[in-house]
């Protein structure tokens, strides 16, 4: 927000944003619409929009403002009203927030969700050959804020779409933590019977190299037209737009802040390869397409921590968890699985620190910071030592999606059955061996 004293004399004034305004300050004298204030910057500085397009931020004291016209209003995004084949393949597609959701709006600055079908058909026209796409928009959130809240809203917002006929769901959601959800969608719907492709986008839609509109119609493809019946994640599969992959939700992790290409399968390699025009390509084993109602399992104890083993580490970070009141911890240890047990400063052992809490009845399993790989307790003595502390070695799951399954284990079973599940194989989140190839980049 503007200071008190700007927005005051705005109201004096009878400026609002997005008015056209005359600027004078010295010898200059300009035109321009008022824009909100950045959530960075003075907020002694006003800042104007040039008919130019280049935004100028002036220092209110050294500028006369006058009015010159009112707000252009709202803005309407472009539309076409498709008509939608009635026998094409009906799927609902989510929209719950981030870059592929929204388009900027360049006369405010402002980001606007796209939740009309008329507005995304005219983006993205394509879809409306491939299926009859039922647009909703549950809620809007950038994906660093979501929690476990919004996972479990997602996934009854999926169950119900797939119980009244959807042939699949697309959800489009930021990027940032998307393996997160892709995990607890995996574990949350069960009985699964139908595609669910969860997409985002690394670029917005008005740049010229977005992949938003590419993901989104592969996306559907695989919704429309697979047989898969699994939660999986849709994005490019290379730095160019050939093609997508379709990426198994409790195997997937975010690799790259920037580029397209940006998800990876870990230990595992990718269900299908999708192009833009419909071509699709098995690649790896996968649950097909069945019959039956689907269930949502979406009990979820936030009360879970994972904490990184380094060189030097305070073991009383997993003191502090458990004085927090942490039911479970995943460790993100080094190689096969490994904590400082026996470093030369006695006071920097993990070991009895993790025994205590083991005592304590939480919940500990150990994952690798290397990702790809596997954890073993029986292979170097301090592992064997950490296991025999209580700690359930999680085979090849990444650490977030280990995470993600302790606190959904611990918020619907006991913790007895928590820990007897932590490292057995559910939704595919352990492999029995490990398949890598060209897909370890």
């Amino acid at each position: 927000m503007y200071s008190k004293e700007i927005t005051k004399s705005l109201k004096e004034k009878g400026i609002s944003i997005g008015d056209l305004v005359k600027i004078e300050y010295d010898n200059v004298s300009m035109e321009g619409e008022l824009m909100p204030k950045t959530e960075t910057g003075s907020p002694e500085t006003v800042i104007i929009k040039l008919k130019s397009g280049y935004n100028i931020g002036i220092s209110f004291d050294k500028v006369r403002l006058t009015k010159i016209a009112d707000s252009h209003g709202p803005v309407k995004f472009p539309s076409a009203k498709l008509a939608q084949d009635k026998e094409l393949p009906k799927i609902t597609l989510l929209f719950t927030g981030g870059t592929i959701g929204s388009k900027v709006d360049y006369k405010t600055g402002g980001v606007h969700p796209l939740i009309k079908p008329e507005e995304l058909f005219y983006d993205v026209p394509e879809l409306s050959k491939i299926a009859r796409v039922d647009v909703k928009n549950p809620f809007s959130i950038f994906s660093e804020d979501m929690s476990h809240k919004e996972w479990a809203r997602i996934a009854e917002e999926v169950a119900k779409e797939l119980d009244n006929g959807a042939r699949g769901v697309v959800v489009a959601m930021g990027t940032d933590t998307m393996h997160y959800a892709a995990a607890a969608l995996s574990f949350m719907l069960e009985n699964l019977n139908a595609p669910v492709v969860i997409t985002g986008a690394q670029r917005s839609s008005d740049r010229g190299s977005s992949d938003a509109f590419m993901n989104l119609i592969c996306a559907v493809q695989i919704a429309a037209k697979s047989d898969i019946a699994e939660v999986g994640i849709c994005m490019h599969s290379s730095s160019s737009d050939d093609s997508c992959h379709f990426l198994r939700g409790t195997k997937a992790r975010k690799m790259h802040s920037t580029r397209r290409d940006a998800f990876r399968p870990i230990n595992s390699i990718p269900i299908a390869k999708i192009t833009h025009d419909g071509k699709l390509d098995y690649i790896g084993q996968y649950k097909k397409i069945g019959n039956g109602k689907v269930k949502t399992k979406n009990g979820y104890d936030s009360s879970v921590a994972l904490i990184k083993a380094y060189p030097g580490s305070d073991p009383g970070l997993i003191d502090f968890h458990v004085s927090a009141g942490c039911k479970g911890i995943i460790i993100e240890g080094t190689g096969l699985g490994h904590a400082p047990i026996s470093p030369s400063d006695e006071n920097k052992s993990w070991a009895g620190h993790i025994e205590k809490a083991v005592k304590k009845g939480v919940v500990v399993g150990m994952t690798s910071q290397t990702l790809y790989g596997r954890v073993n307790p029986n292979v170097y003595s301090t592992a064997r030592k950490i296991a025999s502390l209580g700690v359930v070695y999680c085979e090849d799951m990444t650490p977030e999606t280990a995470l993600v399954k302790l606190g959904w284990l611990l918020g619907n079973y006991d913790k007895k059955t928590a820990e007897e599940l932590l490292g057995k194989n559910i939704a595919g989140e352990i492999s029995q061996r490990n398949e890598l190839n060209e897909f370890l980049v």
